[in-house]
């Protein structure tokens, strides 16, 4: 059960919005991350059908969506743009939602799916009164409203609040636990590494690289690590450290050094030696890129 692109190149007239994308979602939250204008919302239209590939072809749990249909009520999308009829209560909404997706009981899916989303005490107001994250959950119960196999999420946490953004990414990570297809689009890397380490990652309409955190970062190895290593005397530890194979730089702060290896086992072997060498104590030792900002702050410089 995957969702691919293959080859997928979309233009609009002399812009190119994909070139030559080639990429595989299976089961499980994936995170789609890129800059604005890096192709990440035409990706995701390609995949469910909403926009036909210039070039290349798309398949969803083994079928082209452009030719058969069918499949459109294994898939829910939720997209960025505000998408809600303010007029409408969000129980009437979803339920309409759940009525075009032809579900058996569009009344019962849509009090599931506003439960889910944590709405209920709210659903009988009008949208219209909503803040921008209350009508987001909205579109996400909208969504679920089908039961669908496929979710796609573009921007899904915009407008939330902090409570909000951390019901929402506990039912993603919930959904794609359950075995579905959860396919969610942001720039907010932090949260995306919230909700899962693999990644898809994107710059201006190529794709930059797959994988999950870990082998991303491990496969940058002509970009020197920096770690952080707090102690008393990060003078005295500073000048015994620059003899570990693999450090070529140091800072030193308040309490605070500073140290930029190609080697980073290698410090690990070095560090505990030096230390008790000098009689230094080390209070903590902490990686400060092994974040997913920093690897995609590679990633963008990289694919400039």
């Amino acid at each position: 059960m995957t969702v691919q692109a293959i080859g997928v190149s979309k233009w609009f007239g002399q812009k190119v919005a994909l070139s030559e994308v080639t990429v595989t979602f299976e089961p499980g939250v994936t995170g789609l991350l890129g800059p604005n204008g890096a192709g990440k919302t035409t990706l995701l239209r390609v995949l469910t059908g909403l926009q036909v590939p210039s070039q290349g072809e798309v398949r969803v749990l083994g079928v082209d969506p452009r030719a058969d249909r069918s499949i459109y009520a294994k898939i829910a999308m939720v997209p960025e743009d505000e998408s809600v009829y303010p007029d409408l209560t969000a129980r009437r909404f979803v339920e309409l939602e759940a009525a075009l997706s032809a579900v058996d009981d569009p009344a019962a899916s849509a009090r599931i799916a506003l439960e889910t989303v944590e709405l209920t005490d709210v659903a009988d107001r009008r949208m219209g009164g909503f803040s921008k994250g209350m009508r987001q959950r909205a579109k996400v119960a909208s969504a679920l409203a089908s039961d669908p196999e496929v979710l796609v999420l573009d921007e899904p946490l915009n407008g939330a609040d902090p409570v909000q953004r951390a019901q929402l990414i506990e039912l993603f990570v919930r959904l794609g636990a359950e075995g579905r297809i959860v396919i969610v689009s942001s720039h907010v890397l932090a949260e995306v590494e919230r909700m899962t380490h693999r990644v898809v990652a994107m710059v201006d309409g190529r794709l930059a690289a797959t994988g999950d955190l870990a082998s991303l970062r491990a496969a940058m190895t002509d970009k020197p690590r920096q770690v952080h290593i707090r102690t008393r005397l990060p003078r005295l530890l500073g000048a015994a450290v620059v003899g570990i194979e693999g450090v070529h730089g140091i800072a030193i702060g308040d309490g605070l050094l500073e140290v930029s290896t190609t080697d980073p086992v290698e410090l690990a072997r070095g560090l505990p030696i030096v230390a008790r060498t000098e009689g230094v104590t080390i209070l903590e030792i902490a990686p400060v890129d092994e974040s997913m900002e920093s690897v995609f702050r590679y990633l963008v410089g990289a694919g400039r």
